[in-house]
């Protein structure tokens, strides 16, 4: 059973996630928090396997609230997926800085939202189409340089499938868009995106696509 932990102000949207997440067989909501403080403060004792982070929030915000949680426990203990609206937010890269392991739209449907709940708990990252979308803008705005030599160097270990599934997860597909353009199964989309994260040394979707767009990838 993967233990999920809400962390947003606004309680009808904890309400709504509660609902489609609690409607899985494999999953429950096992802790709530309407602020990021409360959420640093909660983890210890309620032990989430992942937790679902908004970014805006009085108080401490869930880019914050992600770092002090990340200080503390390690990807390996707690996964943070942040749920935002990426037309209104400008720290997307700070998320991904502070240890965040995947971004998704609050308006994301139930089947997506749960699919990634299970990506991230079994060491992936989840990226929506929007997000893929937010973290190259503020990637390319950050980046001053149009391509980074050390990262167009670590992407050069990659085989010519990993870097066919990375250009996909680039432009945003997820793994079942990816099986279905290169002909291939989700599984194996996964493994080749997994590869590719272990080669590259990052932990997750966001900053696999943000290292893919600084080493010359472009959608």
């Amino acid at each position: 059973m993967i233990r999920v932990m809400l962390v947003d102000d606004q309680e009808m949207i904890r309400v709504g996630l509660k609902t489609i997440i609690d409607a899985c067989p494999d999953m429950e909501v096992t802790a709530e928090a309407g602020d990021g403080l409360a959420a640093v403060h909660m983890v210890e004792a309620q032990c989430p396997d992942v937790i679902l982070m908004d970014l805006r929030m009085p108080g401490i915000d869930g880019v914050e609230a992600t770092r002090r949680i990340r200080h503390l426990h390690p990807a390996s203990e707690v996964r943070i997926v942040v749920l935002t609206t990426f037309d209104q937010d400008d720290n997307v890269l700070a998320a991904i800085k502070a240890g965040a392991n995947g971004f998704l739209s609050k308006g994301v449907g139930p089947a997506e939202l749960t699919t990634a709940i299970t990506e991230v708990y079994e060491g992936g990252g989840a990226l929506s189409a929007n997000a893929a979308r937010a973290v190259i803008g503020h990637v390319a705005d950050d980046n001053s340089t149009p391509v980074d030599p050390e990262a167009a160097r670590l992407l050069s270990y990659l085989t010519a499938r990993e870097l066919e599934t990375l250009q996909a997860a680039v432009r945003g597909l997820d793994n079942q868009q990816i099986a279905d353009e290169l002909y291939i199964s989700p599984l194996t989309a996964k493994t080749h995106i997994n590869r590719a994260m272990m080669k590259l040394g990052v932990s997750d979707r966001a900053a696999l696509v943000a290292l893919a767009y600084k080493g010359g990838i472009r959608p």
